[in-house]
């Protein structure tokens, strides 16, 4: 592959980087965006492709941007030709949204000794999707509208379970949200100092998160997280966007106003994402590798129970 081939690659980085800088710098975090305007009522929910497949990682933060900048409440996005293949058409002077696609392609080299070596080399490429709400002629089902949580105790009650059969040790008390690496539990500030419920699952999702960073669970490295700010910024961006999506798979609407300490954060999540432009989308892999643990142990849960 030549350098000509490489520069678009670079661009997709760079590109969708500068978006988030953009927002940060305006004092949003897009990952919370969703849980804006319109969308409070409702139940929240990842963006789904034309078959009802979650979307994952980057894609997630990429669509949600999306949707509240052109205030879509419809979760569902496809291709121009998904939607001719469906007999619809994205109506005239739609534009598209930019969702990534990451391979890796295998180059042969040959190394100091002269022999030849396979090198997987990973790469991205972009291409639009049109949210449902822009294509005329779907099938009905493609625009119903979520209907809006009536009972907020059962959606709570459910988190409950979910974060329960983590399995994970929670100890209340104190003012502070935090994991504790050494002792290997979450410790979080009594329920009642919370302003709410689901201000209290969103904590607690961020907290879950960094517990999954352990090497029996998904494996992260936290040696630096207390010497290094910039190692530390990675993690918490990692933790934020974890929270949201589980948040999001949990139905719950989380904070709209930031915790104290997000004034530091987004100052060092910026410093952070203007020096690496790639960063961005390894926190939200890493964020997807840890809700995806977090989704497993339920399943454990539940086959061990169907053996008892």
């Amino acid at each position: 592959m030549n350098r000509k081939e490489n520069k678009p690659r670079v661009d997709i980085y760079a590109r969708i980087t500068e978006k988030i800088v953009e927002e940060l710098e305006k004092g949003v975090r897009p990952w919370v965006q969703p849980w804006r305007a319109s969308h409070v009522k409702g139940r929240i929910t990842r963006p789904l492709r034309h078959n009802g497949e979650p979307y994952t990682g980057m894609n997630v933060l990429l669509l949600w941007s999306e949707a509240m900048a052109n205030g879509y409440a419809a979760p569902i996005w496809m291709t121009f030709r998904q939607a001719g293949e469906l007999g619809a058409h994205v109506r005239k002077g739609e534009t598209s949204s930019t969702v990534i696609y990451a391979s890796r392609f295998t180059k042969t080299e040959t190394d100091a000794q002269g022999s030849e070596i396979d090198r997987d080399i990973p790469f991205l490429k972009a291409y639009g999707v049109f949210n449902v709400e822009q294509i005329d002629g779907l099938p009905d089902h493609y625009y119903h509208q979520p209907a809006p949580v009536e009972d907020p105790i059962e959606r709570i009650e459910h988190a409950d379970t979910f974060f329960a059969n983590t399995g994970s040790e929670i100890r209340h008390g104190g003012s502070q949200a935090f994991y504790s690496p050494a002792s290997g539990h979450i410790q979080m500030p009594p329920f009642e100092t919370f302003r709410d419920a689901a201000s209290y699952i969103a904590v607690l999702a961020h907290e879950h998160v960094h517990w999954t960073a352990d090497s029996r669970r998904v494996g992260r490295d936290l040696s630096r997280y207390a010497k290094d700010k910039s190692e530390r910024a990675r993690e918490e961006l990692c933790a934020e966007i974890g929270s949201a999506l589980l948040c999001a798979d949990l139905g719950i609407v989380p904070e709209l106003e930031p915790r104290p300490d997000h004034a530091s954060y987004v100052a060092s999540w910026l410093r952070v994402l203007q020096g690496d432009k790639r960063a961005i989308f390894q926190a939200a892999a890493h964020a997807q590798r840890a809700v995806t643990f977090l989704h497993g142990l339920q399943l454990q849960v539940d086959h061990e129970r169907e053996a008892a």
